[in-house]
């Protein structure tokens, strides 16, 4: 035994206390074996009972499919709800983390704080989210999570009278889910929006989960579902439309109809948009480029008042559009930056900041109270802001479509590029009309004229790509196709005249403005509401 300088022996050490281990995470899943299904329907009435959905609304449904020919047919179904992404696209998307992840996996959703703006809706790959009618608050399928925190199963789970529905603990070894997961044969919805859903199925038939598999019955109506107004053109309803490529016979015999969450509202507001953000960036451009003096009028006023006007139109829009009108404020003050909806909100911000800048130094410096050099110095400045602001304002929109996941019409990596087209069009056209009434020079009037024939045929060079290249998905193709041969054709087509008309500026000179801004707006609302036609569930 050693001793130590007081002579003392050593004290034996203790033995080492070893920590408690640390919590195991809960993350909770749902798998759903479609092999159990009978459709008896008894998941959708417990979920209405317990969560108190309205009529007319659904978070979970049983979608059915006749699949083969008599006398080989059967009925396939399919339990659909919210996916519980890992890497939820909703969550993203929401300007205000109305919808968020909760540490257990499951994505819930805080009505208090949403504003009904629907990005989640547009965001969502599987059509799982809608706005309640009685409180007009974005909800869905939360697993029931006020359940399960007080050790209950979600009712669905628990009224299921073949156990099809199983939800567990996925890092839990011994829970049943996590067997299935892990061991046997499962498939999840989309794999190809890389969301990582928690929602499994064992056993699904691939009409059932894929919404473009089955056929839809002649007129899109079935029997026994009640379809709404089929003269709706936002109703979105599964199933082709057309001829499909399924080995097996599929025809969808029961389904629940889904409305496109942007109506024409949003058409409208990129219009707008575009003619606010094209008439000063087109002028400032012209300005810096020498064809446009600063001391014009066409600059000076005309150009930042078409902006501030067109700005708060677009903002009167995009209010008009929320749910929660009066909740708008909590865009900018509980903003989620990762929104393309919040980011944008504030480039529009900057943007109308900028141009109130540009037209109050111009009108201080047409009254003298600013020397006229330091008035042209000053609006050149500003002007530089207000280009960058405008750019912004024109092509941020293409990344607010972008982020919504379930559109593939609007993932084109030429959207922002044309979006910018299309500003510059509309802004050509604006300032053409004040141009042609008195105002700017005769050299300024050709300069416009020629920028709006160019920029007309800019932008249906793009359309022409839309419709003529491969398109990547089936989705993408099939919205195409109801632009420009489908529902969305009475607005395509006469878009496409309209701007053809534009083509000849040069040499009608102001007649061109009016086909050219009714026609952008045609392809504006054609666009978007094709975007949205394609089934997703």
């Amino acid at each position: 035994m050693t001793l130590l300088s007081t002579g003392r022996p050593e004290a034996p050490l203790a033995p080492p206390v070893s920590a408690p281990p640390a919590p195991r995470p809960v993350q909770w899943a749902k798998v759903v074996d479609q092999t159990r299904c009978i459709g008896c329907h008894a998941c959708t009435v417990a979920c209405k009972s317990e969560n108190e959905v309205p009529l007319g609304v659904s978070r979970t449904y049983v979608k059915a499919v006749e699949v083969g020919r008599w006398p080989q047919a059967r009925r396939a179904f399919q339990v659909t709800r919210c996916n519980q992404c890992e890497d939820a696209p909703c969550v993203a998307a929401c300007p205000t983390r109305a919808m968020y992840q909760r540490p257990d996996g499951i994505v819930d959703f805080d009505k208090a704080i949403c504003v009904g703006c629907k990005a989640c809706m547009a965001a969502c790959p599987y059509d799982a989210i809608f706005i309640n009618p009685e409180d007009h608050s974005a909800e869905k399928c939360n697993f029931c999570a006020h359940r399960l925190e007080i050790g209950l199963e979600p009712a669905c789970v628990s009224v299921c009278p073949t156990e099809a529905i199983l939800v567990g603990d996925l890092h839990d070894p011994t829970s049943r889910v996590a067997e299935i997961v892990q061991r046997e044969a499962v498939t999840v919805r989309r794999p190809e929006k890389e969301t990582r859903p928690g929602l499994y199925y064992k056993g699904a038939h691939q009409s059932t989960l894929d919404p473009l598999a089955a056929r839809r019955p002649d007129g899109g109506l079935y029997a026994w579902a009640s379809q709404g107004d089929p003269a709706d053109r936002q109703l979105v309803t599964s199933g082709h439309p057309g001829d499909h490529n399924s080995s097996a016979a599929t025809l969808l015999s029961y389904d629940v109809p889904h409305h496109a969450p942007w109506g024409w509202r949003v058409s409208a507001y990129t219009w707008t948009k575009g003619i606010a953000s094209g008439a000063l960036a087109l002028a400032t451009a012209l300005g810096f480029g020498g064809q446009l003096d600063f001391s014009d009028p066409m600059l000076r006023y005309v150009a930042p008042s078409l902006a501030l006007a067109f700005l708060a139109l677009t903002g009167v829009l995009l209010v008009w559009d929320l749910k929660h009108p009066f909740r708008f404020y909590l865009i900018f003050t509980r903003h989620h930056w990762k929104s393309w909806l919040v980011r944008g909100s504030f480039v529009i911000g900057f943007y109308g900041a900028a141009a109130s800048a540009f037209l109050a130094v111009a009108i201080l410096g047409g009254l003298g109270a600013i020397p006229g050099s330091a008035a042209d110095l000053a609006l050149q400045v500003i002007g530089g802001f207000a280009l960058a602001g405008a750019l912004g304002t024109a092509c941020y929109t293409a990344f607010l479509f972008a982020q919504a996941k379930a559109r593939d019409l609007w993932q084109s990596p030429l959207l922002p590029p044309h979006l910018a087209v299309q500003a510059t069009l509309a802004g050509a056209a604006a300032l053409l009309a004040f141009a042609s009434g008195g105002l700017g020079s005769p050299h300024a009037r050709l300069v416009l004229e020629v920028t709006l024939a160019v920029a007309a045929g800019l932008h249906l060079t793009f359309v022409a790509g839309e419709l003529t290249l491969t398109h990547p998905t089936a989705h993408a193709h099939l919205a195409a196709s109801e632009m420009a041969r489908g529902r969305f054709a009475w607005a395509f087509w006469p878009g496409v005249a309209g701007v053809a008309v534009a083509v000849a500026a040069p040499w009608i000179g102001v007649v061109a403005v009016p086909f050219a801004l009714i026609g952008l707006l045609a392809h504006e609302h054609s666009y978007v509401q094709a975007g949205q036609s394609v089934p997703l569930a």
